[in-house]
């Protein structure tokens, strides 16, 4: 079983940036994808962005298309949330998660193991 856990998320002001990490308790190989979801009070959880287990492949949610980039860094078993330009709207439980199979699904049901998550919470 592959333990996830996240950090990096703080309060920061609309506009500013924070980058989340999550660390694997071990290397998984094979075909996966590595995948951020966030969720608010009162809503259901969300796709953010998600990365191939090859890196070669990524999708990003519209909300935050050419504000939020995913990366990795498989030597080190993490995966990476840079996210620039925040919005108050962006104020969210963020969670990263990792599937077992390609391609890259925005349902929070396919995906097997998910951090504790961070919170982000973006002030006006």
């Amino acid at each position: 079983q592959v333990q996830l856990v996240e950090s990096g998320g703080g309060l920061v002001q609309a506009g500013g940036s924070l980058r989340l990490s999550c660390v694997a308790s071990a290397r998984t190989v094979g075909r996966y994808v590595m995948g951020w979801f966030r969720q608010a009070p009162g809503k259901d959880r969300e796709f953010v962005a998600g990365m191939s287990s090859n890196g070669g492949d990524t999708y990003y949610a519209d909300s935050v298309k050419g504000r939020f980039t995913i990366s990795r860094d498989n030597a080190k078993k993490t995966v990476y949330l840079q996210m620039n330009s925040l919005k108050p709207e962006d104020t969210a439980v963020y969670y990263c998660a990792q599937s077992g199979r390609l391609p890259i699904s925005t349902l929070h049901n396919d995906y097997n193991f998910w951090g504790q998550g961070t919170q982000v919470t973006v002030s006006s």
